[in-house]
């Protein structure tokens, strides 16, 4: 297990942090980029031409190809690094047969639009994966903070705690302390969830909201991002009660999401309260915003749940509904506690 290949599938900055925590480790690595231009561009430069330009890459190290079915047969551990609004075709074309005996690891902090659900159970529709090969990569550890080697912590979950371990290992080094735990499911509602709080905070800033309303604002987004995680666990008929949703990968990841610079879903919020629209906010950031369309997987899931959710509805009714901002949070304020 300490000599597993690791393939990478994307090239924006959280899948660039990942290569360079994996390849800092001393492992050979296959990454997918798709454009080939990038590719002929990183073997020259030996840098992404888009994402963390300071950081720098043994090239030697990497086998980079633009077809994801070779990064998939020269891998043992896949590591799914792209936007969510992107996994249908990153694996389009990828036969079933591929991923056969394969772990497949989410770093995905999103839900598939459209079908609203997370990469595991799409992996489990559309390619029979089992869950049991199934891990994931989260964390409160924004990528310009890995690639400058700042201490930065990252949560592995898996229900196989052998195999865990042995893939959280190999990301482990001066700069990556790696923790391991079996909530798949939780961690990942909660990667989702807190863009879309993170949003709310960056739009509460934009609207001129201070440090003393965001901390308010900020502890309730911790306790209703508690209330839906247990009760999607509920549904799912998992037991969520030793469940500490005070550590980092679920209150650690909300708050770094909330407050950093580095946060597109914060900035992407702040452009909103602003008075941008959601089109001038894409057009000016240049990237995913998770919890945009996290915001509308989100409600659509709560059909069912039929939970008071006042925060993330907010947002969804500011990003896909038109409402005003500072109408909105005005609301907001009388129920905050």
């Amino acid at each position: 297990m300490d000599q597993l290949r690791i393939g990478i599938i994307g090239s924006g900055s959280w899948a660039t942090a990942i290569a360079k925590i994996a390849s800092d480790n001393g492992n050979t690595i296959a990454w997918w980029v798709r454009q080939s231009a990038n590719i002929d561009y990183f073997k020259k430069r030996h840098h992404n031409p888009h994402y963390l330009r300071n950081a720098y890459f043994d090239v030697s190290k990497i086998n980079f190809s633009d077809d994801v079915k070779q990064v998939i047969e020269q891998s043992d551990v896949l590591v799914m690094a792209v936007p969510s609004i992107h996994i249908l075709s990153s694996l389009a074309g990828v036969d079933p047969s591929l991923l056969k005996n394969k772990k497949i690891v989410s770093a995905i902090k999103g839900v598939i639009p459209g079908r609203n659900i997370l990469l595991n159970e799409y992996l489990k529709q559309d390619f029979n994966f089992p869950i049991e090969q199934y891990f994931t990569l989260l964390g409160p550890s924004h990528a310009e903070e890995v690639a400058s080697e700042q201490l930065s912590y990252l949560t592995f979950s898996g229900i196989d705690e052998v195999s865990t371990k042995a893939i959280a290992d190999c990301f482990k080094s001066e700069y990556i302390y790696t923790m391991t735990n079996k909530d798949v499911l939780g961690v990942q509602y909660a990667g989702v969830v807190k863009n879309i709080y993170a949003l709310g905070a960056g739009i509460a800033h934009g609207l001129e909201y201070g440090d003393n309303f965001l901390s308010v604002y900020i502890a309730n987004c911790a306790n209703e991002m508690k209330v839906l995680l247990q009760n999607i666990m509920e549904k799912e008929g998992r037991n969520c009660g030793s469940v500490n949703y005070n550590t980092s990968v679920y209150l650690g990841d909300l708050l770094v999401t909330c407050y950093s610079l580095h946060s597109r879903n914060r900035t992407f919020g702040n452009m909103i309260g602003k008075g941008y629209s959601v089109r001038a906010a894409e057009l000016e950031l240049n990237m995913v915003a998770e919890g945009y369309n996290a915001s509308k997987c989100i409600m659509a899931i709560n059909e069912d749940l039929k939970l008071n959710l006042p925060i993330i509805s907010a947002v969804y009714n500011i990003l896909w509904h038109g409402e005003a901002p500072s109408e909105t949070f005005k609301a907001l304020e009388s129920i905050l506690v």
